[in-house]
């Protein structure tokens, strides 16, 4: 393709695309997938899309590319983004801008779009099915405008309108509200708190006076300091967009450091920036093909955004006007947070000094008439649901169906099969059912023990040992669910010899075949030591050492689906059925032992 279509920067770029027949013969239309970011590749989704999109693959062909500057079209690379300067990022940007030269105006949506309809000339394809998830809902819905005669149908998973994300994250912050609402509707955060949205606004005003300070513990089990202020927090919320598990530990998380216990949150944090689990240097997590492409992001987002200010305004008057801008609008609209942590977490920090090289985008024309599939997450923070009415109401007859309990990226998220079972429908010419209020299968989780005084003995175990042995069950079930939650973030199987620090002290490690636990800790002064042979990632009976200043000393006999514990704690010999041990548990019971891999499609 012409690297720049206006001539004014020579060159061309290379664009790989794969494709997949549906028959001997290239069909009449096909069905293209885009990617998200700005900045992601496809091509290392094309196994996911084409099982997303079977349905529609029966008589069309499949084709997938990595947009101009992502993947292995080119990519585009700034080294000032690259070099681990404490630099500002506005000026780290504005050195990008000046490394990529006249040529970074040539990475627009726009541009995009005219590939496409090159892709779709040089293809033979008649018509498009466009297939897009988060930003690539943007791209499709401006080749719709543009080329609407070339349209067949349109598949829009998380949508981004065609004139762009709201700079400040306005619609995310409006849906913090409803998303926290409906985690802990059917009573979930029964247990938790009464008024989940109440302290998570409570927690933001506190933040807004101060940072948190607290510990977390690495995969070696030694101590660090962490904080968390208003943008870590709202860092934290934007994570459980894609990741449920991180969602569901948010309530009580957020009541225990109301409560003068910070470190769950502080942990949460740490799960959310990747910084847990531990993992050997010879052996990282590898993402799948979900990176974003910086330099990308940065040359088509300072390009393109609505920004509220002039385009050829010096850095000065573009601060100036956005400070206008948000000084305008309601207070609610950035409630729990407010104008100032919008500011500091939007796009415009990082391009009020970036020097723009192309033309304003055009203007909307308006959609075509086409058969239109909108899928939404109901606890979408990253696109939330009004993005997608704003879109359906725009094209006659669009279907929109939102999922409950699902987050960004609703076809590589969802645990219900409700978007799955829309595509079906709609490629089969049907209306989708619409999708029920399915039980969270990953509820929030109870909010942590302080100690062994808020602890019940179950029946048949009176006291500190009691106490002890409901405490060594709990540890072990957080341990899964931080296993659960940095798998899912990670988006992949953690590698052998990850580590994860105890939220009280201590580590467990994860191998091929055991689990090594030493002095791991969920409850202060209750210490577990030993290893579980591990089979299908499931805990094999295993004796452990119960230690600690505030336990009862012995050893406790579990594993996976065990249906009775044994042991002797302070002396007592036990042999307990699970079913009399009530471990703290939240309303929506405990999470199942696994759950079904995560694929992480236009993030």
């Amino acid at each position: 393709m012409p690297l720049d279509r206006s001539g004014s920067v020579p060159g061309t770029i290379g664009l790989s695309v794969a494709r997949r027949l549906a028959g001997r013969a290239p069909s009449a239309s096909a069905i293209l997938a885009l990617a998200g970011g700005p900045g992601q590749a496809a091509l290392p989704f094309a196994g996911f899309a084409a099982q997303a999109v079977a349905p529609g693959l029966v008589d069309r062909d499949l084709l997938v590319f990595d947009q101009r500057g992502t993947g292995s079209s080119d990519p585009l690379a700034c080294p000032a983004l690259e070099d681990g300067t404490s630099a500002a990022l506005d000026r780290l940007y504005q050195r990008c801008a000046e490394q990529l030269g006249p040529a970074r105006g040539a990475f627009t949506t726009q541009e995009s779009v005219r590939d496409i309809e090159a892709l779709r000339q040089a293809t033979g394809y008649e018509k498009l099915v466009l297939y897009g998830t988060s930003y690539g809902t943007k791209v499709a819905l401006e080749y719709a405008e543009r080329y609407p005669a070339h349209v067949e149908a349109l598949l829009l998973d998380s949508v981004v309108p065609s004139t762009g994300p709201e700079p400040f994250g306005i619609p995310t912050l409006e849906a913090i509200g409803p998303v926290i609402r409906e985690l802990c509707s059917r009573a979930l955060c029964a247990g938790i708190t009464g008024d989940p949205l109440g302290e998570l606004t409570e927690l933001i005003a506190r933040l807004h006076e101060h940072s948190i300070g607290g510990s977390v513990y690495d995969g070696r089990g030694e101590r660090e300091t962490a904080r968390l202020d208003e943008l870590g927090l709202l860092g934290i919320l934007k994570a459980g967009d894609l990741n449920p598990a991180l969602r569901a530990l948010l309530p009580a998380a957020v009541h225990s450091a109301l409560h003068e216990d910070p470190d769950p949150l502080l942990r949460l944090q740490a799960l959310a920036e990747g910084l847990i689990p531990n993992v050997p240097s010879a052996e990282p997590i590898h993402y799948g093909g979900d990176e974003i492409d910086e330099a990308l992001f940065a040359a088509t987002t300072c390009e393109e955004a609505p920004f509220p200010w002039q385009r050829q305004a010096s850095p000065s008057t573009r601060t100036a006007e956005a400070l206008a801008f948000l000084r305008a609008q309601p207070a609610a609209d950035f409630a729990p947070f407010d104008a100032g942590t919008a500011l500091e977490a939007s796009v415009t920090k990082l391009c009020d000094r970036w020097p723009d090289a192309s033309p304003p985008p055009p203007a909307p024309v308006g959609l075509p008439d086409v058969p239109t599939l909108i899928l939404s997450g109901a606890q979408d923070l990253r696109t939330p649901t009004s993005n997608a009415e704003q879109v359906a109401a725009l094209i006659p007859d669009a279907q929109l169906e939102v999922v409950p309990f699902t987050g960004h990226s609703v076809l590589g998220s969802d645990l219900t099969g409700c978007a799955a079972a829309a595509v079906s429908a709609f490629f089969a010419g049907r209306a989708p059912a619409p999708c029920s209020a399915a039980t969270d299968p990953l509820p929030p989780t109870p909010v942590t023990p302080t100690g062994l005084a808020g602890i019940r003995a179950p029946g048949g175990l009176p006291g500190r040992p009691g106490k002890t042995l409901v405490a060594v069950l709990d540890t072990l079930r957080d341990l899964s669910r931080q296993v659960l939650a940095a798998t899912i973030q990670a988006g992949a199987k953690l590698p052998n010899g990850a580590s994860f620090g105890g939220l009280r002290g201590g580590f467990a490690r994860l191998g091929a075949t055991q689990v090594v636990l030493h002095d791991f800790a969920f409850v202060p002064g209750v210490k577990l030591t030993g290893s579980f042979a591990v089979s299908k990632g499931q805990l094999l009976s295993s004796t452990i050492e119960i230690g600690g200043a505030s336990a009862a000393p012995g050893t406790v006999r579990y594993g996976t689906g065990v249906r009775r514990v044994t042991g002797v704690l302070g002396g007592r010999a036990f042999n307990l059925s699970l079913a009399r041990v009530r471990v703290a548990s939240a309303a929506g019971g405990e999470w199942p032992a696994a759950v079904p891999a995560l694929v992480g499609f236009g993030r």
